[in-house]
């Protein structure tokens, strides 16, 4: 699916550039990590578990998971035998079961994204009482000092980075209507893209309808944007749309409303359909994260605590409060993309090939942003 020998050109300029804004002592703005080291096989005895929360969300599946696996085997782990690995579907009564069989199964490290922040506390907690580390990944596990490390993005930065595109797609509208349809209210990270996404429009825009979507839900999302245009008429200016998900929902149903031109709507997650709208202006932009560098420096950091090894010097960059301690944290930094940057971004980093996205449709969507 994509490039695995690219060079990794973007990631690799952004994460200097954040090491060096660390080198100069800033302690307040989150920096990126800087790629996981090389390590010798080891032989390493044991199991890791890594428990992800649903499907809907494309990343989890097609990156999450196969670049986890794949540094777990580069550093000469037997991926085949001793990684047991299970999604939840959003259930997380099955996410408690999931964690538990893991543990009966032999696991000695848990890597934990969460369906819901605050009941995985009780995972967390389960395992420490087994001796067991967990790892926070992508989501923070809330309310528990069972959380060994937590490894993510700066996520009220992408909600503030949804929020300045829209202003900025905007071009200065005076009071605009807006639609904000947020994430998961069971997932820590959609109330830091809330809030962050309302530090910036609070008091620049009028926000007429403003949503909660269970589970990420596309299909809720859509639901959610047919209401509201039922309720203001069609008239909506732009669409605060906390991932690509979510933003595909509202799409269809302005679509559906048949609305002759589409408000900018934001996302997040650089799904190919997400690139593919932006490239025809469909969306306006989307939040890229670097999954490959999240995903390893997860699977380094499990495979340390496996072997008993300290973490590599300056990879934690940071601590974030999950109400019971502040856990230290691995935090990479989140980038806007639209039409303008696709190039120098999604394909420079080969998080997607230009010929995944430039299919015959958006050929010359393609061709007119320089996307090859």
């Amino acid at each position: 699916m994509r490039h695995q020998g690219h060079s990794l050109r973007f990631v690799t300029s952004l994460l200097l550039a954040a090491l060096g804004t660390a080198a100069c002592g800033s302690a307040s703005a989150p920096v990126a990590t800087p790629t996981a080291p090389a390590r010798t096989a080891s032989g390493a005895a044991g199991k890791i578990a890594i428990l992800l929360p649903e499907a809907k969300t494309a990343r989890y599946e097609s990156q999450d998971m196969p670049d986890f696996k794949a540094k777990l085997r580069a550093l000469g782990f037997d991926v085949t035998v001793n990684l047991i690995y299970s999604n939840a579907n959003q259930d997380a009564s099955a996410q408690q079961s999931q964690a538990e069989a893991a543990l009966t199964n032999g696991a000695k490290v848990l890597v934990l994204d969460p369906v819901d922040s605050a009941a995985a506390a009780a995972i967390a907690d389960m395992a420490a009482a087994a001796g067991v580390p967990v790892i926070s990944y992508d989501r923070l596990i809330t309310g528990t000092s069972a959380v060994r490390y937590y490894i993510s993005f700066d996520n009220e930065q992408v909600g503030r980075l949804q929020a300045q595109s829209l202003l900025t797609a905007l071009g200065g509208k005076t009071n605009p209507t807006i639609v904000m349809i947020n994430g998961s209210p069971t997932d820590h990270n959609a109330t830091l893209y809330k809030q962050g996404a309302h530090s910036v429009l609070d008091n620049h825009v009028t926000i007429a309808q403003e949503y909660d979507t269970p589970a990420w839900s596309p299909d809720q999302a859509q639901n959610e944007m047919t209401q509201a245009l039922t309720a203001l008429s069609n008239r909506v200016d732009g669409v605060l749309a906390a991932n690509d998900g979510t933003a595909g929902g509202a799409i269809a149903a302005m679509k559906a409303a048949g609305l002759s031109q589409l408000p900018p709507v934001t996302g997040q997650d650089a799904e190919l359909v997400a690139i593919q709208r932006i490239l025809v202006g469909e969306q306006y932009m989307t939040v890229y994260k670097a999954i490959k560098a999240e995903a390893e420096v997860a699977a380094l950091l499990a495979y340390d605590l496996l072997v008993a090894t300290p973490p590599p010097p300056n990879i934690i960059n940071n601590s974030v409060n999950n109400g019971a301690i502040a856990v230290p944290s691995v935090l990479l930094v989140p980038v806007a993309v639209t039409q303008a940057n696709v190039e120098t971004t999604i394909i420079a980093d080969g998080f997607w090939r230009a010929a995944d996205i430039c299919t015959d449709e958006f050929a010359h969507a393609c061709a007119s942003f320089g996307v090859r």
